[in-house]
């Protein structure tokens, strides 16, 4: 299993733990049990391979990190998605957002350029391209605001991401 597959697998359990409103810890164990996690098999490609060790080690902390600090999360969030409130925001996007922002503020051993690429990629198989760049736009701003970073992200002009956040 590759790093970007282990990524969606805590995106989709993050999106699944906020709206179920689930303790995290609780549904990870159920979610990985080999029996459950075979039975999802049909269910497409992403539930093809168990995780490895390594890889069931990111994808808990990134889905309980993300848990832990969510609250905070979402007010950066809120700050860089200028005018939009979380409550406008798609699920999958905030999903998204939440695990991309929580792998730059926390976890060193992913670099904060791959951990926008991958966002950016992952969102462009669940959301509409003006939803891409809103994520892109977002993710990059809160790393230039909070980190004073210039990252190049993605494969959107200024422009793109300026329109998409009404700047």
């Amino acid at each position: 299993m590759k790093r970007t597959t282990a990524r969606e697998l805590a995106i989709q359990l993050g999106f699944a733990a906020a709206a179920n409103n689930m303790d995290v810890s609780d549904m990870l164990n159920e979610f990985f049990t080999l029996e459950h996690y075979e039975s999802l098999e049909d269910e497409g490609e992403l539930y093809s391979e168990y995780p490895d060790p390594k890889q069931m080690d990111y994808i808990r902390r990134l889905v309980a990190l993300t848990a832990e600090k969510r609250e905070e999360i979402d007010g950066y969030i809120e700050r860089y998605a200028k005018g939009w409130k979380i409550s406008r925001i798609s699920r999958t996007a905030l999903a998204v957002l939440r695990c991309a922002i929580c792998e730059i503020l926390y976890m060193d051993d992913v670099p904060n350029s791959a951990a926008i690429n991958e966002a950016v990629e992952l969102c462009k198989g669940y959301d509409e391209p003006e939803t891409v760049a809103f994520v892109n736009g977002v993710l990059g701003g809160f790393v230039r605001g909070e980190l004073g970073e210039e990252i190049k992200i993605a494969e959107l002009s200024e422009t793109e991401i300026e329109e998409t956040l009404g700047e």
